[in-house]
């Protein structure tokens, strides 16, 4: 059961996130436990009134949001930007409509371009965080789907399925992961046409109480956008997720360790630098995803290594990740027999 709210009268809000709701003359802010609706303000200032935003507990909740970002996420330095200027944005405007004074709902559907594993996921979900806490989504949630999940395979199949994906996010968001898939030019007969004529209608119709994110490859989604300038029109900001380095890796790793009480020795945590390095090399890498299942295979190096030690285990063992632990993985022996190949080419010159 949701608490009441809490924050002030001063800055309350309506919260039925309806499109179109009206002004309301009360002055009682809503205590159904939704959040407040930034198209119903309560009770107007005077012209000559001064307003903290900091007084504002959904303020305060979007800086907790923010801050846990800030946690969970190493590195993204243009990204945490991005988005605290869209929470600014937001803010502003709940204090503008608090003075009555006119603005246009912003447009909030974006656009999330990186890699694998550059923590589009984790970002979406902190901002459906802040924006349910400044009433601009009624449910802090967000459903991820992909091509398989809105197009159909047969005539009269698609429409369907894509408005039951929107339904499903319905006054929340819907992330749709690798959305270029949806376009395929080669394809005149390709339902998924079907889907983004579905996707730009509800877009705008449904502005009001849903958030769509597209996320993909970046050369690949600038393509798609290019091919679908009215869906393009519709997106208002474009967030670009750059790869990790390897230092920033090293941290991520640290962080997962650290997280699932274990740790690295001196040797165990050159090992997996030396590993990240040539990890990184190879095809297929996905940042912050290929560093979980390394670490993943670690333990199992790990577990497999103490059964065979029979002999009583102590709390060290248990936590500590060592270089043999890390050199166990094929890539090292990978890249050993590349090298031998190297060499091999160069004796024969």
């Amino acid at each position: 059961m949701s608490e009441p709210d809490k924050r002030p009268a001063g800055f309350g809000f309506d919260r039925s996130g309806a499109q179109g709701a009206t002004k309301s003359t009360g002055s009682t802010p809503s205590t159904s436990g939704e959040p407040d609706s930034p198209d119903n303000v309560t009770t107007l200032l005077a012209d000559d009134a001064e307003l903290e935003l900091s007084s504002d507990e959904a303020g305060r909740h979007v800086e907790e949001t923010l801050a846990r970002l800030d946690a969970e996420l190493v590195g993204l330095t243009a990204v945490k930007r991005r988005v605290r200027e869209i929470a600014a944005l937001l803010l502003v405007d709940r204090a503008r409509q608090k003075f009555g004074l006119a603005s246009s709902r912003p447009t909030l559907h974006m656009s999330f371009t990186g890699g694998p594993g550059t923590g589009k996921t984790t970002v979406a979900l902190r901002m459906a965080d802040m924006l349910h806490a400044l009433g601009y989504i009624r449910k802090p949630k967000v459903h991820v789907v992909t091509r398989d999940d809105l197009v159909g395979q047969f005539i009269g199949h698609t429409a369907p399925k894509t408005k039951e994906a929107i339904g499903r996010a319905a006054g929340g968001v819907l992330l749709i992961d690798e959305a270029y898939y949806l376009f395929r030019q080669e394809n005149e007969r390709d339902y998924g046409q079907e889907v983004i004529e579905i996707l730009l209608q509800e877009m705008e119709n449904e502005r009001a109480s849903l958030v769509v994110i597209f996320a993909g490859y970046s050369d690949r989604m600038e393509t798609f956008f290019s091919a679908n300038p009215g869906l393009s029109s519709r997106v208002a900001h474009h967030i670009a997720f750059d790869d990790y380095t390897h230092g920033e890796l090293i941290q991520i790793a640290d962080l997962m360790v650290a997280a699932e009480s274990f740790r690295f020795d001196d040797d165990g945590r050159e090992a997996f630098s030396e590993y990240l390095s040539l990890r990184m090399e190879q095809p297929r890498f996905s940042n912050a995803r290929s560093v979980r299942n390394a670490v993943e295979r670690c333990r199992l190096r790990q577990a497999k290594r103490l059964v065979e030690l029979q002999r009583p285990l102590t709390k060290d063992d248990l936590i500590t990740l060592t270089g043999e632990d890390i050199r166990g993985s094929s890539i090292f022996g990978y890249a050993e027999s590349r090298a031998d190949e190297a060499a091999d080419g160069d004796d024969n010159d």
